[in-house]
């Protein structure tokens, strides 16, 4: 699994209370265009697809490489959570010039609302844990997004800082790792 620990990927399909954490499948492929075709989505992430440009566009089976997680409830993808490596290039960082692990997620509306990302994010940062123990996790969303600042909150996230990217002010969180103990580290940035 490349830059994301010692593991082979995929990892066996993780269970929560309510969800189910896998790789992709064909069987997603329509859910996949669904997500990134939503205008509500787009939103978020600096504008929809058009639907005909992504049924020519996505592969049988679609986001199928390390680091990304569907998100099945009962049988069905209702989003995806990933963890990749932030690029360099890129504003926001722990340590100059550091690849950190970024987690990122993305839900079709009907699930929004549910506490299905809090438990998907929950449940992808214990597998990254213990994939790469004592590694912080970084998170950035748009400053307009207040439910994902919420989110990184709860899933222990704090704000490092804002710098406008995409042409829109960013959040820029760092979950520090946890100890052993169940306590975070000290200065994960240091």
């Amino acid at each position: 699994m490349t830059g994301l620990g010692p593991d082979a990927w995929p990892p066996a399909p993780i269970r929560t209370e309510r969800l189910v954490l896998r790789e992709s499948e064909a069987r997603d492929r329509a859910a996949f265009i669904e997500l990134f075709a939503s205008p509500e989505v787009g939103t978020h992430i600096g504008g929809h697809r058009p639907r005909g440009e992504l049924e020519r566009a996505v592969p049988e089976v679609p986001g199928r490489r390390p680091g990304l997680f569907v998100i099945e409830l009962d049988g069905a993808m209702i989003g995806m959570t990933t963890l990749d490596r932030r690029g360099t290039e890129r504003p926001g960082h722990v340590r100059p010039g550091a690849r950190e692990a970024e987690l990122g997620y993305m839900f079709l509306p009907r699930a929004w609302g549910r506490g299905y990302a809090a438990e998907a994010c929950a449940a992808a940062l214990e597998w990254f844990a213990a994939a790469l123990p004592g590694e912080p996790v970084v998170l950035c969303t748009r400053t307009a997004n207040t439910r994902a600042m919420r989110l990184a909150a709860k899933l222990g996230f704090a704000e490092v800082e804002r710098f406008e990217e995409y042409g829109a002010e960013q959040w820029f969180g760092v979950r520090s790792p946890v100890t052993p103990s169940g306590r975070s580290a000290p200065d994960a940035a240091g």
